[in-house]
């Protein structure tokens, strides 16, 4: 096999501890390892790396695990190259696990160039990118409490999210207030509600019917001080990502374009991926990398399954998101595309399609510069003019007409 690194290192890496092996390759082709354990305290980190330069190691590989590789990597990034490896990609032999021998395998993974680095961001888009998916969990936990008030407006029989879309809207939260306060006429609870609601007072008056107790009352207080709790700190959230969002303000107007991406979804597009797309050879890469695209499982010719890889499960939720609101777009080439895939493979399928179709305009908007074109809703038809028109020829056919086709003047 051939050797791609002389002087290169494995790294266990613990919480407490971290195990390296330095292999080195002598001028006869001998080879040495020496292993040494060092803790994960800073102290410790900077002791690593001085034993590695000291060795004349130039390469490194740890596995992702956790975020306990995060503190090893910020010490040694630019003394010298380093690899960040799949869990999954790194396994060794079974019945050959202990600390010494992990960081003995990966450094022989390493040195015969049998590691495939995983996608580590430069340190602004990994701060941009905490920002992002802290608020993506705040708002999670919102909507959890809010789903905690329908419980306990079901459980006085208030059926509040029967005739209101948002039960902590304008109208929704009047009510809540009012609840609260001790308010129980629903003539009363109904006369709150806003102008444009389009639910009729009768059936308001008859959804506000219940038996809220002062259990209820305490309950519903409870949980709409932590919604407006979590409602202040997305606010103060969002001026960060703002401040964050400097350097990249320009890739993100530029997709915030796109149809069905928002300018919430493509700051959190840009701290998953960042703006600089040379660490991915190919669009195809990018998307595979995403997990938008079928595995490869093939044995004896045969395809065993074509699902998807969970690849970057904060990209791709957001992906899918922006890939059915460009769905609903009109006269847009993603409503069409969206549309076509759905009779054949379905509603999900379709949805990932779009998906990775979004991910490769982004791909190369981020790379060459360029704005977003829209390529129509009729695209489709011109591309397949011909498959369009026997198509329907044989659908009339099949309806009992008989058909001749001719050139409009």
């Amino acid at each position: 096999m051939e050797l791609m690194y002389r002087r290169c290192a494995g790294l266990d890496v613990h919480k407490n501890s971290v195990v390296a092996c330095a292999r080195l390759v002598g001028e006869s082709g001998g080879v040495t390892q020496e292993t040494r354990t060092f803790e994960a305290t800073t102290k410790g980190l900077l002791e690593l790396q001085t034993w590695l330069l000291e060795q004349g190691v130039t390469h490194a590989v740890m596995e992702a695990t956790g975020v306990y590789w995060k503190p090893v990597w910020h010490v040694l990034e630019g003394t010298i190259a380093l690899l960040l490896g799949n869990a999954a990609h790194l396994r060794n032999v079974p019945g050959r696990k202990s600390d010494v021998s992990d960081a003995e395998w990966l450094a022989n993974l390493v040195a015969h160039g049998l590691v495939r680095g995983s996608f580590v961001p430069p340190g602004p888009v990994q701060e941009l990118r905490d920002l992002t998916r802290t608020r993506k969990q705040l708002m999670r936990e919102r909507t959890r409490h809010i789903q905690r008030i329908q419980k306990t407006l079901e459980d006085a029989n208030i059926k509040l999210s029967s005739v209101l879309s948002d039960v902590v809207g304008v109208s929704g939260r009047r009510m809540l207030d009012a609840l609260i306060a001790g308010e129980s006429d629903p003539d009363v609870l109904a006369s709150l509600v806003h102008a444009r609601v389009l639910a009729k007072r009768e059936d308001l008056r008859e959804a506000l019917r219940g038996r809220a107790t002062p259990h209820h009352r305490y309950l519903l207080k409870l949980h709409l001080a932590q919604v407006d709790s979590l409602d202040a700190l997305v606010a103060d959230l969002d001026g960060q990502i703002g401040e964050h969002l400097r350097p990249f303000r320009d890739a993100v107007e530029r997709l915030d374009a796109i149809p069905g991406v928002s300018a919430t979804a493509a700051a959190v597009i840009v701290s998953e991926i960042g703006d600089d797309m040379k660490r991915f050879p190919t669009a195809g890469h990018l998307v595979s990398w995403a997990g938008l695209c079928p595995r490869m499982d093939e044995s004896a010719g045969r395809r065993r399954s074509t699902r998807i890889r969970k690849g970057a499960p904060w990209l791709k939720v957001v992906l899918v998101q922006c890939a059915l609101s460009a769905a609903r777009v009109k006269n847009s080439y993603y409503r069409a595309q969206y549309h076509r895939l759905r009779t054949r493979r379905g509603a999900k399928k379709a949805a990932i399609a779009v998906a990775a179709s979004l991910l490769t305009a982004i791909y190369h908007m981020l790379k060459d510069g360029t704005l977003f074109e829209d390529l129509g809703v009729r695209y489709f038809d011109r591309r397949d003019e011909t498959k369009v028109v026997n198509r329907l020829t044989r659908r009339l056919n099949d309806l009992g007409y008989a058909v001749e086709l001719r050139k409009a003047a």
